[in-house]
């Protein structure tokens, strides 16, 4: 019989050649087991596990040494304070794109209504969290893949989001609204054969969230391009994008137009989303 505390010694040696956090999947995974957090592993090391218990975690750390992520493992990822269910259809949620609705919630009423569009929604992080901190908002969730749109409904559903609409959609292509205050997105921004594809987690999800033609560069242009049929006067255009990609993206906005093109820091200070206004 294996302890708590023997099995995560054992776990954290099997993982260690391919993980930085080894002891962290290693806890997480047992927690997920165990159906437990994880100050229980803390306060019982000594707990025997049952046999089924030890089995199934030994499957999770196998398939984690295998490079599989623990948030699919797990099936859910934390952002902005709040659980969402995430499967390899949809990105991982990661801490750079909090930047994204931070500064998407500074252009947004609390009291008043306002109506936005998130375009490329995944698992919905964006829009769902935009939804629940400004309840007034009338909030579009678009995505081309209908197995993504099942996910972030079903995130809307388990956080209770009322003022979220979801529609299957190739950009702006089947979404009935036509004017909004705000279009945000974080879509493919990786070029095609970029070495970072073949690293870690990234090898798992869904590439066509990832990869964009032209350096990368080719949706967030289509979407700049047609946001200006969409955005009505004094609108707002955000767009998530690569860390070296600032002054390429920054053109783009320029060159369609756009007033007021700033590109604002992720929290490791590397240049992260680009805003423009549509005064047109």
């Amino acid at each position: 019989m294996h302890s708590i505390k023997s099995a995560l010694i054992d776990a954290v040696e099997a993982l260690a050649a391919i993980s930085d956090s080894a002891l962290l999947d290693a806890e997480v995974l047992l927690c997920h087991v165990l159906y437990k957090e994880r100050s229980y592993l803390r306060a019982w090391p000594d707990k025997l596990l049952e046999p089924e218990q030890l089995e199934q975690f030994w499957a999770l750390i196998e398939r984690r040494r295998q490079g599989m992520p623990v948030a699919y493992l797990i099936g859910r990822r934390e952002f902005w304070s709040r659980d969402f269910h995430v499967s390899p259809d949809v990105l991982i949620p990661r801490p750079d794109t909090e930047l994204l609705v931070e500064l998407g919630l500074e252009f947004i009423p609390p009291d008043k209504p306002f109506k936005l569009i998130d375009l490329g929604t995944g698992s919905g992080i964006i829009a769902i969290t935009l939804a629940a901190e400004r309840p007034h908002a009338q909030v579009i969730a678009a995505d081309f893949s209908p197995a993504a749109l099942e996910i972030a409904k079903h995130n809307a559903q388990r956080h209770h989001i009322t003022n979220v609409r979801f529609y299957q959609s190739d950009w702006f292509d089947d979404v009935p609204d036509t004017q909004f205050d705000l279009v945000i997105s974080n879509p493919p921004y990786i070029a095609e054969g970029d070495s970072h594809l073949q690293e870690g987690d990234v090898r798992f999800e869904p590439q066509t969230a990832l990869v964009a033609a032209q350096q990368g560069l080719r949706d967030i242009e289509i979407i700049a391009d047609r946001a200006r049929d969409h955005l009505k006067p004094q609108g707002h255009l955000l767009i998530e994008h690569g860390y070296n990609q600032q002054h390429q993206v920054q053109t783009i906005f320029k060159g369609l137009g756009y007033d007021k093109v700033r590109t604002y820091q992720d929290l490791s200070g590397q240049p992260r989303v680009t805003y423009g206004q549509w005064n047109k």
